[in-house]
């Protein structure tokens, strides 16, 4: 398998489907299932019924998985989304972003 483009605590933009444009940072990677978590984006909804775990019932909001095509990383210069390269520098394999050059790997 190709080395992970997009990792845990990268800032990701949306770039598609109804969160199209907002930004997070990533809270989990499923690679197996081609999936990611991000913060604050794909926020699914439960309606719970009062039980004796949870007396008050309620509204939960969590953070579903979306496919990991849909989003791409923002640019360290300006958070715009960019694509990500590998480079060798100092002897160490980093990721790049495209438009900027910046290294993501500090």
């Amino acid at each position: 398998m190709a080395a992970a483009k997009i990792k845990k605590g990268d800032s990701v933009v949306v770039r598609s489907g109804k969160d199209k444009g907002r930004t997070g940072t990533v809270l989990q990677v499923l690679p197996k299932d081609g999936k990611i978590v991000v913060s604050g984006v794909n926020v699914a909804v439960r309606h719970r019924k009062p039980s004796q775990a949870n007396p008050q019932g309620g509204i939960d909001r969590s953070e579903a998985p979306m496919a990991i095509s849909k989003v791409s990383l923002a640019d360290p210069k300006d958070g715009k989304p960019t694509r990500v390269r590998f480079e060798d520098r100092d002897g160490k394999k980093v990721r790049v972003a495209v438009k900027s050059g910046e290294t993501i790997d500090g």
